[in-house]
């Protein structure tokens, strides 16, 4: 079943709408979707590694972009749902010293969501809600989305034949460990 989903996805990577697709999760991961853009961009690297620069740069832009609607979403969405309701029960105070902390401290809160597999959408929305600077938060943004793009499609434009080689031979446990990469993501978000 692995075997067929893999072949799947490398044909819908060499596909012609396939920076369409790439553009969209990488957008839409961002801000809402759980699943990251990884999983059409190292696919599209290994089937064209000759445009692995230019599918990085563009996954790069449209996580930013999608960002900056998790950003909307948290600004909008806290004055007119959360914050009426920290108010009630008397925890705007906590609130507004954690606010203060993501004030001083965003930069990095962003940088380093945007390099791990901690899931970028939650931090995003928090800048919204926190009102980061928004110029901090789009350069954050491009620095570790930007690096760590480039870093995937640098090794696999460096590394290409020997990755695809590596990836097919063991196809279960490349599986099995970018899941649970993703999962512990998510178990960080609890323990934050």
């Amino acid at each position: 079943m692995l075997r067929r989903l893999y072949d799947w996805t490398l044909s819908l990577a060499a596909g012609p709408r396939a920076p369409h697709a790439l553009s969209a999760v990488a957008f839409a991961e961002s801000s809402v979707f759980p699943l990251p853009p990884d999983l059409l961009l190292i696919p599209m690297c290994v089937s064209k590694r000759h445009r692995a620069w230019f599918y990085a740069g563009l996954c790069t832009i449209a996580s930013v972009l999608g960002g900056l609607l998790g950003y909307l979403i948290g600004a909008v969405l806290f004055e007119e749902v959360a914050k009426p309701i920290l108010a009630f029960y008397g925890y705007m105070d906590k609130f507004d010293q954690f606010a203060q902390i993501f004030d001083d401290w965003g930069w990095w809160f962003v940088f380093i969501a945007g390099l791990t597999p901690f899931p970028y959408k939650v931090i995003t929305i928090a800048s919204g809600v926190f009102a980061l600077n928004l110029p901090v938060f789009i350069v954050a943004s491009i620095i570790s989305r930007g690096i760590r793009f480039f870093v995937v499609a640098g090794l696999l434009y460096l590394f290409g034949p020997a990755i695809r080689d590596f990836i097919e031979k063991r196809l279960a446990l490349v599986f099995t460990v970018f899941v649970v990469l993703l999962l512990g993501g998510f178990a960080l978000i609890k323990f934050i």
